[in-house]
Order: structure tokens, then sequence, then C-alpha cells
């Protein structure tokens, strides 16, 4: 099934910069706090990445990094963020729970709306991500799965449960994206049989990721419904999407990933008003930002198992 004609969409991003980016412990299996961390080559390859975003059109708004979260730059796990209302972040692990104020100031300050308090633990749209007709939510090791109820009925759309079996794919947004209206791509053995069979029924035609783009972080992936920003390694992935129609553009991430984060990580969608979601023209061919694949860089990875 190819991706119909269907004209990007101008978004609104918030991103953080990775000023105070580091590795200094390990809730996840892709942290190690005895591997060094350049900080500076993180800081290239988020600029790279705001830089794609503008020249898209997409307009992003900074938030002030905080000393001492260096995983504030994760912006996605932040809040979640629908029809200009926002639930704010419960993180599970004491060495996030600092940031959840500091996006929440920033949300109400920009005029979004905060409903209420969040009940249990969620970790924004890392577990939460509109399809534009439901919102999918992860559990598994991160968000409750009884955090669900509150935001279908906060948000009044319907709520998907699905669960994550790997933890090397710890949060929804690190195995599955949402690429517009419908339509999605994910690597289904990070799911439980019953999700899979649930994903399944929802998206016959979705794009199936491989182990190897998988665990690139291919399906970190950002669209905008015809643009697909995802790391520039998950090959097998850019060049499905190219057969589907999108264009997929390659970034360097690999710095960010010692932390378990790549695209959609690093950018919270700010789903509201205030950008038209009118359909625009695309791109012209001398603004499209191609992969070059002669300039990827090849990066492996030493997982281990979580503790």
């Amino acid at each position: 099934m190819r991706h119909n004609d269907v004209p990007m969409q101008t978004k609104r991003y918030l991103m953080c910069p990775p000023t105070y980016f580091d590795v200094t412990y390990r809730i996840n299996p892709w942290m190690n706090p005895s591997k060094p961390v350049d900080t500076a080559l993180a800081t290239a390859q988020w600029e790279r990445l705001t830089e794609v975003y503008r020249d898209l059109g997409h307009v992003v708004e900074l938030i002030e990094p905080v000393e001492g979260l260096p995983d504030m730059v994760f912006a996605a796990n932040g809040a979640t963020v629908l029809d200009g209302r926002f639930l704010i972040a419960k993180y599970r692990y004491s060495q996030r729970t600092a940031e959840a104020p500091a996006y929440r100031d920033w949300l109400v300050a920009d005029g979004l709306v905060q409903v209420e308090q969040p009940e249990y633990i969620n970790e924004g749209q890392g577990d939460y991500l509109y399809d534009g007709q439901r919102m999918l939510a992860g559990t598994g090791f991160r968000t409750d799965r009884l955090s669900h109820g509150q935001v279908q009925e906060i948000f009044g759309c319907p709520v998907v449960s699905l669960t994550l079996v790997d933890p090397r794919f710890y949060h929804l947004d690190t195995a599955l994206a949402v690429l517009g209206a419908g339509q999605v791509m994910y690597f289904p053995a990070a799911f439980s049989p019953g999700s899979q069979l649930v994903l399944r029924r929802l998206y016959p035609g979705a794009i199936h990721a491989g182990l190897a783009d998988a665990l690139a972080f291919g399906l970190n992936a950002l669209s905008d419904g015809y643009n697909v920003v995802l790391p520039q390694t998950a090959t097998g992935l850019i060049q499905l999407l190219r057969e589907r129609g999108y264009n997929p553009i390659g970034v360097d991430t690999s710095e960010l990933l010692k932390a378990g984060g790549a695209v959609k990580c690093c950018t919270l969608e700010l789903l509201d008003d205030r950008v038209p979601s009118s359909d625009l023209a695309r791109p012209s061919s001398t603004a499209r930002l191609d992969i070059e694949l002669s300039q990827m860089s090849t990066h492996s990875l030493e997982l281990e198992s979580p503790r």
C-alpha cells in the first residue's frame, strides 16, 4: 500500500538544547556511564536536527536547559499535547522528575492549558502518539497502563493500549512512528502478541521495520505527512519510505543514542492551532533534504542487558 499523495503540514515543535547532555546514570539498556560522551558532538547533531525542521518550514520553539538534568534534551517525554491542552509528565525515575516542572512552566507560559495533574506515571509523547484519530499508548517499561484511562478522559479521543516487551524499546516512540493520519511504521517484535494483533488490524498497510533498523532507532522518527526525519543509519527504512512515496531525511544522532534517544525523543510536537494545519505545497526539489548515503557513517551498538 503506497502513501497517499497528501501534502506536508506545518508543525510546531518544542526542543531543548543539549547543553548539559551526559550519561551519568543508567535507566535504559542504551546508557552506560562508563562510556565517554561528547557533548559538543551531541550539540552539533541536535543543531542539525533543528536546522532540518526549520528548512522544511516547521516552527521550532526552545526551552532553556536546566543544569543537572542531562536527559532534558529529550523533550518528547515532557508532556502529552493535543488540541492546545497538555498533560505534564510524571517520570518513572527520580533522575528525571525535575524536568516536569520546567516543561510545565514553559507550556503554561506559551498559552497551552494544563488540564489536570497526572494521576499515574506517564512519560509524555514518549509513550503517547496521536495518529489523527486515536491515541496510541505505550506501556510495559515506563508509562503506567492506568494513565491511559486518564488520557482518554482528558483529551476525549480513543486510546489504544500497546504493551512493549523488549527493554531496548522502552518507550512507544522507539518502536513505532506515526507517518500521517492512520499511517504508521513499527517493529512488530517490540510488542506483545496481543498488541501485534491490534496493530495488524488497525494498520494493515503499515511499514514493518527489521531489527537492524529498529536498533538504529529508525522508528524514533518524526513525519509531517510527507517528509520523514529519522536516523540516517536506518537505511532499510529509508528505502521502504521512498517506495511508499515519502521523502525520508536522514540525520546523525549517534551521540544522542548513547542515552537511548534520537529524532523523536528530542522533539515535543505541540499539537495546537497556533500553526495552521491546512495543506501546504510540498517543498521544491531544490529545497528537499535528501539522504546522501555515501556520507553515512557506520554506527555499531554494544547493548547490555538492563540491570
